[in-house]
């Protein structure tokens, strides 16, 4: 502590370069691994227990607080953003439906020349800008489409898809995956909302780096509408909830379930591995996160994607090596959406809701965090990165998600484990006792030899994809509070690389009630923006449907 201390007074520390940083930062890292091997063999418990012990009462008062019920057991911000994204599908007519073909196209490319065509008749111009001269503006930002998709993808196409659909069918059985999937459906709405936003109000630093997200079109936005004071209020609510989020769901929640894994894999039952292998990811993320926005999305549009399509493939050998059984999987998840049979579920209500809390936290649909990273692309008009977003609830909902409880519903459709269980998550499966990711690998061994190894892999690489994407998200939350300046980006990143360690050690039910806890309380301050600035995203949304007509494409 000492050590970290002084270096993070030095005065010369702004003179650091980042090839210095990373240097520090692993071998501090190394540093720790001795004591923590010796606190692991000198204490009675383990090093493990006494992290999970710590945490447990962090985790309680959070859940606690956040998931205020209203009535039937219902938490109001489930309400909140169930009925939110329902205004957002019906007023700007169904944008998940119409748009959807015209998102894809904008990744792709084909609306490129939009921002550089034609020859500067005033008569072209939108909103007072003549088209010829949007390219250079455009040079706003980091990144193109298709990265800031890449780059949010991997914050939301994470364990949520894996670990988080195992325990949502543990919980509330096949039934809860229906109601993921209109989550996801009416989720792609609110994604295209907050993100339109947030290139709409991004800052541009003097170098070129772009700061954007709700921590700005609250401030901005809200100020133009004359609530300044209101807007900085909820930006700095949303920021700190915004740094909690990155320390619990885009980093804690992904190193517990990868530890998991890797545990299980490699047969570790030791009382300190997970704070080992915790103290390993976070050197490997530390790496990365240390190059920013460019580094981040330099590998996470390689990483994810493949993984994705892995994913994805593995899913469909289970799904139609099973064919048979397909019509009676999809059966069970409609009719037990409304009938539910899992033990302990609630009932209706309760499997609903086990459903859109999974699904929310998945794809961060009202969270506001993928407009962060949404922010910082290559555009003159903000609508278009909008219909971007709105395809990642659909990747990660409605196919990803879906795709993983298929499997889980197939493989269970021999009676290897019980719905609902014990109302903790956890499933006993051949007298074992397994959650989250573990009840996914056990899906997969049944029908793919060695997938053990593969969905380790894919558990790892997806929680450290998302982690690295998290981390520029709270990041850019912590500059927003405490500056921009170098000193403030190492701390955060000191105390993101702990939270690694302490995902790692601590016990599933604690990390995942934090994790929870501080994604879902984004949600408050996120709508004031929302409902504030809507008719923003409807004048911008003309403005590119306009351009796109005037350049004939």
């Amino acid at each position: 502590m000492v050590f970290f201390s002084i270096l993070l007074t030095s005065k010369k520390l702004n003179s650091i370069n980042s090839h210095i940083m990373k240097r520090i930062l692993l071998s501090i890292l190394a540093f720790t691994i001795p004591f923590i091997t010796f606190a692991q063999e000198t204490t009675e418990k383990g090093l493990d227990q006494k992290i999970d012990e710590a945490f447990q009462p962090v985790s309680d008062f959070f859940s606690n607080v956040i998931f205020f019920e209203v009535f039937s057991g219902a938490p109001f911000v489930i309400i909140l953003l169930v009925l939110s994204a329902i205004f957002f599908t019906l007023y700007f007519g169904f944008p998940n439906i119409r748009y959807f073909a015209k998102a894809i196209n904008v990744v792709r490319g084909k609306y490129d020349d939009v921002e550089g065509h034609g020859l500067g008749d005033p008569d072209a111009a939108v909103d007072g800008d003549i088209r010829d001269t949007i390219r250079d503006e455009s040079k706003e930002g980091e990144v193109s489409h298709f990265q800031a998709l890449a780059t949010a993808v991997s914050g939301t196409v994470g364990n949520g898809n894996i670990a988080g659909v195992a325990l949502a069918i543990a919980l509330g059985g096949p039934g809860a995956t229906f109601w993921m999937i209109i989550c996801g459906l009416l989720g792609m709405s609110t994604k295209f909302v907050e993100c339109t936003l947030g290139v709409q109000y991004r800052d541009v630093g003097e170098d070129g780096t772009v700061y954007g997200g709700p921590m700005y079109y609250l401030s901005k936005g809200l100020k133009e509408r004359g609530f300044a004071t209101l807007g900085k209020i909820a930006a700095v609510i949303f920021a700190i909830f915004c740094i909690g989020g990155s320390f619990g769901g885009g980093n804690a929640a992904q190193s517990n379930q990868a530890t998991i894994v890797l545990k299980e894999l490699m047969g570790l039952e030791s009382a300190g591995a997970g704070t080992i292998i915790g103290v390993v990811l976070a050197i490997l993320v530390g790496i990365i996160i240390i190059g920013g926005i460019k580094r981040i999305a330099s590998v996470t549009e390689k990483v994810v994607p493949l993984m994705a399509v892995m994913y994805i493939i593995a899913c469909l050998y289970i799904i139609f090596s099973n064919f048979s059984f397909i019509d009676d999987a999809i059966g069970m998840i409609v009719t037990e959406a409304f009938n539910p049979k899992a033990i302990g579920v609630g009932g209706f209500i309760g499997v609903l809701l086990v459903g859109f809390k999974r699904a929310a936290f998945s794809n961060e649909a009202g969270a506001g965090s993928a407009s962060i990273a949404h922010s910082a692309v290559k555009t003159k008009y903000s609508a278009s990165e909008g219909l971007v977003a709105l395809l990642e609830p659909f990747i990660d909902t409605v196919v990803i998600c879906t795709m993983t409880a298929l499997v889980i519903i197939i493989f269970n459709s021999g009676g290897a484990f019980q719905y609902g269980g014990d109302g903790s998550g956890a499933v006993l499966i051949d007298g074992v006792s397994y959650e989250g990711a573990g009840i996914t690998a056990q899906a997969f061994g049944k029908f793919i030899p060695y997938s053990n190894i593969f969905l380790t892999i894919a558990v790892v690489l997806f929680a450290v994809s998302t982690m690295i994407s998290w981390s520029y998200y709270g990041l850019q939350s912590w500059k927003f509070l405490f500056g921009r300046g170098k000193t403030a980006d190492l701390v955060y990143k000191l105390l993101f690389l702990t939270f690694v360690v302490i995902g790692a050690a601590a016990s599933m039910n604690s990390i995942w009630a934090f994790s929870d806890a501080m994604i879902f309380a984004m949600v408050f301050p996120n709508m004031v923006g929302l409902f504030f600035l809507f008719p923003v995203v409807k004048k911008q949304l003309v403005r590119y449907f306009d351009a796109i007509k005037a350049s004939k494409i």
